[in-house]
């Protein structure tokens, strides 16, 4: 940040100070105060939040008083106070969480005028003690406009693609799960056409078998008959005179 820059967080801070001083009665205590040292937003988020955090040590348990300030081009603007904000149509809103000792600022309807330093300032009431007043560092708050896709469209997209990815991991199963049964359809078709061959040619076998064996047992016994033929006629040319 530049020394013209440092010079206007001074100057603010010395006009803020008084007030937090004012909100303070009696008593000893110390308050720390943390924000975020930048934020940055754009016009399509249209909101942006800004928090605060802070923590007591030796301070008695009571509401500490909140207050939002803010430094812009001009001059210190005080925004917020125990979440009472002087800005029209909701302009400014501030939440809290005093079980986690924190409180935000939300800023809505965001334009290039926004972007200036916001500081969050608490007080201990009950306390005379500096110690038990004190600001944060401030948070640097940029609006930019928007150049690419606003955050809602971009959520969109991501769904579309997501839906898009799980369709066709379902056709690429799908067209799995049909290729592998079309294949296992000629394989059993193949196995049923090569049984049958097997069985044609089995039978084939046995019938040739059978023909061969009746054949044989014909001819052994066309054997047996020209011998015994051949026998008696060598008798009986034995026999004649």
């Amino acid at each position: 940040m530049d020394a013209v820059g440092a010079g206007r967080i001074i100057l603010g801070l010395e006009s803020i100070l008084p007030l937090l001083f004012y909100v303070g009665a009696a008593g000893d205590c110390t308050v720390s105060v943390s924000q975020p040292a930048v934020l940055e937003a754009d016009f399509a988020e249209g909101t942006v939040t800004v928090p605060c955090f802070f923590s007591t040590a030796g301070c008695r348990p009571e509401p500490p008083t909140k207050l939002w300030f803010r430094l812009g081009a001009q001059k210190p603007e005080t925004l917020c106070v125990n979440g009472q904000c002087s800005s029209k149509a909701n302009k400014f809103t501030v939440t809290e969480d005093l079980a986690r000792n924190q409180t935000s600022l939300t800023v809505s309807r965001l334009t290039a005028n926004d972007s200036a330093i916001y500081i969050c300032g608490i007080a201990l009431p009950s306390s005379q003690d500096p110690r038990a007043k004190q600001t944060g560092a401030g948070t640097v708050l940029v609006v930019r406009e928007s150049k690419g896709l606003s955050t809602k469209l971009q959520r969109l997209l991501v769904a579309v693609l997501s839906l898009l990815s799980i369709y066709i991991v379902g056709v690429l199963v799908v067209f799995v799960v049909l290729s592998k049964s079309k294949s296992k359809t000629p394989r059993k078709k193949e196995t049923d056409d090569s049984q049958k061959k097997k069985s044609a040619r089995r039978l084939f076998q046995e019938i040739a078998q059978e023909l061969y064996s009746k054949r044989h047992v014909g001819t052994s016994q066309q054997s047996e008959k020209d011998t015994t033929y051949e026998n008696r006629r060598g008798r009986y040319n034995c026999e004649r005179p």
